[in-house]
């Protein structure tokens, strides 16, 4: 037995088995022997999910490193079809190499293919949504072993629940992006009050194609970032500036100003005064992937919750005075995104336009009650978790707050209905 740890380091497991399949077939027979011993099966991808969702317990993990192929890139369709396991940096790049581009991402690009669109990884933009939105088709293996296509124009039903399926209706051994030709954007990235973020939010978000901002809690200060398209010519960030910026300050230093927080808290808020002034204006034209993605290397917890878009202004003037009249020290920022409304049954913005508010903890930190408070407030404004960071809903919480939930668990009832890739977590967000 091998024992799993994410990246965070807050999830464990020590599976019974630990496999590495190189084809859906051979995936498929994993399957059925493992349903023949009565055992659960779970995939993992990267270990990025902040919750167990990737969990195995002492059930049959699922390791990603034997399904990594490019199956086919066809540029008439504008479609490339990957195995589940390649890491979304080596996607950006064979894409590059191709002069094509995914058309929104996160802010990471570690996770695996099939981990990033199972959770809703998602990045911000007012047009454009998340990852799983951009699936054109699924493979995936079902409890029985077989190996399914699904799209919009077979086994649709399927396909509705897949893009989106959080491990709990097969294990997905292939995915089909949409893609589009390489385009440039450009980064215009400059720190603001949080009183004019607010006050000027719809404009930030209407205007430009992608808008995010951080709000530093126990200052005034945010910094902003607007990226749009561009026709060129690309202008990068020079290496050396890259790397002060993007590696020195925002990873090494902060790791160390992070230790300093967690060591003498009643520091933080001047820490983090200073840390506000460290993100100082800057625009640069790079390839997407490029903008879209940066280094994160300090390791942190987060929980992160989608509000409906009205709300979202009320909800961050409550946090901010939340913050204010706690003990909290907290050093991490927050980080603010928003997506257009999709159809995706599980997504964090089906059937509504969405803002996204992710609090985040430095590793080894004590909770102090503000993920706690802060979930009280998001829950109070039927804000949806994200489904791979921290929080403490259930199915009867979720059924409340998306519109096909029922769909999808009725879907799981035909597919998986003997629980083969059941967990906790799974049996808290779902229901049994």
């Amino acid at each position: 037995m091998a024992d799993w740890t994410n990246w965070a380091g807050n999830q464990s497991a020590r599976p019974s088995r630990v496999v590495t399949p190189g084809s859906a077939g051979e995936l498929g027979e994993v399957l059925r022997l493992a349903a023949e011993e009565g055992r659960t099966v779970k995939a993992v991808g990267s270990g990025h999910s902040f919750t167990s969702i990737a969990s195995a317990g002492d059930g049959v993990l699922v390791r990603p490193e034997g399904l990594m192929a490019v199956r086919e890139l066809d540029r008439a369709a504008g479609t490339v079809t990957v195995e589940s396991g390649l890491p979304l940096h080596r996607l950006n790049r064979l894409l590059a190499a191709a002069g094509l581009s995914l058309t929104n991402m996160g802010d990471i690009e570690v996770q695996t293919v099939a981990g990033a669109t199972s959770t809703g990884t998602h990045g911000t933009g007012r047009d454009s949504a998340s990852l799983a939105a951009q699936v054109k088709a699924v493979e995936i293996v079902l409890a029985d072993g077989s190996v399914q296509r699904c799209s919009p124009t077979e086994n649709a039903e399927l396909f509705q629940g897949a893009r989106l399926g959080l491990g709990a209706l097969g294990v997905v051994s292939a995915l089909t992006f949409g893609v589009e030709p390489a385009f440039l954007l450009s980064a215009h990235e400059a720190p603001m009050s949080f009183d004019q973020v607010l006050e000027g939010f719809d404009d930030f978000t209407a205007v430009n194609e992608h808008f995010e901002f951080y709000w530093f809690p126990h200052t005034d200060r945010c910094s902003t970032k607007r990226n749009n398209r561009s026709q060129g010519p690309a202008a990068p960030l020079t290496r050396f500036k890259s790397w002060l910026e993007d590696d020195l300050l925002s990873n090494t230093v902060w790791e160390g100003v992070c230790r300093v927080g967690r060591r003498f808290p009643a520091a933080v808020p001047a820490i983090a005064q200073l840390a506000s002034r460290a993100w100082s204006e800057r625009t640069y034209t790079d390839l997407a992937y490029k903008v879209y993605t940066s280094p994160r290397k300090v390791r942190f917890i987060e929980m992160e919750y989608a509000v409906p878009r009205e709300a979202a202004t009320t909800v961050l003037r409550e946090l901010k005075a939340l913050v204010e009249r706690s003990n909290w020290r907290i050093s991490f920022p927050v980080e603010v995104r928003t997506a257009p409304a999709d159809d995706l049954w599980l997504s964090t913005a089906s059937g509504r336009e969405s803002v996204y508010i992710a609090v985040h903890l430095y590793r080894g930190t004590a909770e102090q009650g503000y993920f706690t408070e802060v979930e009280k407030l998001m829950t109070a404004h039927q804000g949806r978790p994200h489904w791979g960071k921290l929080h403490t809903r259930d199915a009867e919480y979720l059924a409340s707050v998306y519109p096909h939930f029922g769909d999808f668990t009725a879907l799981r009832d035909k597919v998986d209905p003997g629980r083969l890739f059941a967990n906790d977590y799974l049996r808290r967000v779902l229901g049994e």
